[in-house]
């Protein structure tokens, strides 16, 4: 009999309370899940306040957590975290230091932040039920340059941060428009020392003097049409695939993690450049890739046989009530993944299970601090968060079975 390997995702986990004193069985029945996979994945958007200290360098949305939230995830069943999101240097180099001495005590397998970048950027890896895993976590921001790990150079000490994939965002106008801002930029007299000022703290971003303008932070593109776009980094990118084909080549089953905050204006649409990544990450080699992005569940593809998350949405979500932006229903729900893998390291099936956050069993509550842990759907609230699932993936020739409260991808 051939033997399975089985790896769970789940959404984001944005935990501040210790969620393991509780009885409820909607929630047991989320960890059950998790213990049937040889190997489950999160991502902990947060950064620990631990012995090392630090200070906010957030305003509202500043966060951080205690240790024992590490200790809920290991009572999950939690064997893997990626590291590298928008939270992880909300304490600064302090919270990096503090999260990673408290995630090696627990044993965790992670990756995405180190005492410098070359740290960072390494794949973190485990042996699991005798088959070797790895983690490679990259984070694209936006976010200031100084949150990102640097090597140490001449007169300058290593930075512990976070590990980049580096991006920028540019806003695509037509040639009349471009000419008007360059007019604009003229009549000012806005010059490259202001640029390099409004920069600051970081550097001045690059720029093709022909086709595109920088006013403050702001790039504009000359183009045929009006639009958002990034601009992924080559050599960035390059860097990373590197370390996937090296986790890939040691003969491990490699996840690949991304977490950005470049969201389309409808959350349900994913961009372009994602994808562009995600198949670029597979084709070095990645057994998956598994992304957090707009805080909502979106769509899976199957690309050479093997899984792309575009975003799991939120599995974990301990926000409060005035943030009136997290009130739409669809950010609560989301779905577990458990994927299948044979002896050779093939994907074989996918099995979703849905889940929602709420405070108990007794379903949703209005004040968002009493959601507190993820439920096992059941009925019509998993009907409805299976069929979107399902509609959004066919739209990328993912077909979904849905049967008895539960999907699934046979390959």
């Amino acid at each position: 009999m051939t033997k399975t390997f089985t790896i769970a995702v789940t959404g984001q986990s944005l935990i501040k309370h210790d969620i393991r004193n509780t009885d409820d069985l909607a929630f047991q029945s989320v960890r059950d899940l998790l213990e049937k996979a040889d190997f489950a994945f999160t991502n902990f958007e947060s950064t620990i306040d631990g012995q090392h200290g630090g200070w906010p360098l957030k305003g509202s949305f500043f966060g951080c957590s205690l240790p024992v939230v590490l200790d809920s995830l290991k009572d999950l069943g939690f064997h893997g975290l990626s590291l590298s999101n928008n939270h992880a240097f909300d304490l600064g180099p302090s919270g990096i230091l503090s999260t990673l001495e408290e995630v090696e005590r627990r044993g965790f397998l992670h990756a995405g932040i180190g005492r410098n970048q070359t740290m960072a950027a390494r794949a973190g890896k485990g042996s699991f039920n005798g088959r070797k895993i790895a983690l490679v976590a990259m984070d694209a921001g936006p976010g200031p340059d100084f949150m990102y790990a640097g090597d140490a150079a001449k007169d300058r000490p290593e930075r512990p941060g976070v590990n980049r994939l580096h991006l920028t965002k540019v806003v695509d106008v037509d040639a009349e428009a471009f000419d008007y801002l360059r007019l604009i930029r003229d009549r000012i007299g806005y010059t490259d020392m202001d640029l390099g000022n409004d920069s600051q703290p970081d550097d001045r971003p690059p720029v093709d003097p022909e086709n595109e303008i920088c006013i403050a932070r702001a790039i504009f593109r000359r183009a045929e049409h009006f639009g958002r776009r990034v601009k992924i980094d080559q050599t960035s990118l390059t860097r990373h695939l590197s370390e996937i084909r090296s986790a890939t080549e040691d003969g491990g089953l490699v996840i690949a993690y991304l977490h950005h905050h470049h969201w389309a204006s409808d959350w349900y649409q994913v961009s372009s450049w994602v994808g562009d990544i995600a198949k670029a990450c597979i084709d070095a080699g990645a057994a998956m890739f598994v992304s957090h992005g707009a805080p909502v569940l979106q769509p899976v593809e199957i690309y050479r046989n093997r899984p792309i998350f575009y975003s799991l949405g939120n599995f974990i979500f301990h926000v409060k009530s005035e943030t009136s932006q997290w009130t739409a229903p669809e950010i609560w729900e989301s779905v577990v993944g458990l994927c299948a893998f044979d002896e050779a390291g093939e994907l074989t099936a996918i099995d979703f299970h849905p889940v929602v956050i709420v405070a108990s069993s007794s379903g949703q509550h209005t004040m968002l601090e009493e959601r507190l842990m993820p439920h096992l759907a059941h009925g019509s609230d998993a009907e409805r968060i299976l069929m979107r699932f399902q509609a959004q993936s066919l739209s990328f020739g993912s077909q979904l079975t849905i049967i008895d409260g539960t999907a699934r991808i046979i390959l």
